[in-house]
């Protein structure tokens, strides 16, 4: 499945929401391809998703989600990669 939560990380004169899967890193590159969401998008484990594409998402079949949340999902799917620990990688 993915997920999505509300724009509200500022950047670059945006709102950002953050795009998941809690099945694979293989799920979720796809979706983000259909949505047209460039690969730099992608950090570690999630894509950067403008505001502006979030509606699609949600019409694609996301669900809007709580940041909370996201990070519960990640964690459960043993999908969550923090920063610090691929910094060291």
């Amino acid at each position: 499945m993915l997920y999505v939560d509300p724009p509200a990380w500022p950047a670059r004169g945006r709102l950002w929401s953050h795009l998941v899967s809690d099945v694979s890193y293989e799920e979720l590159h796809a979706f983000a391809e259909m949505l047209g969401a460039p690969r730099r998008g992608f950090d570690r484990d999630h894509y950067d998703l403008p505001a502006e594409r979030v509606p699609m998402a949600v019409w694609l079949g996301a669900r809007l989600v709580t940041s909370r949340e996201i990070v519960r999902l990640l964690r459960g799917a043993g999908l969550r990669r923090p920063k610090h620990l691929s910094q060291r990688a």
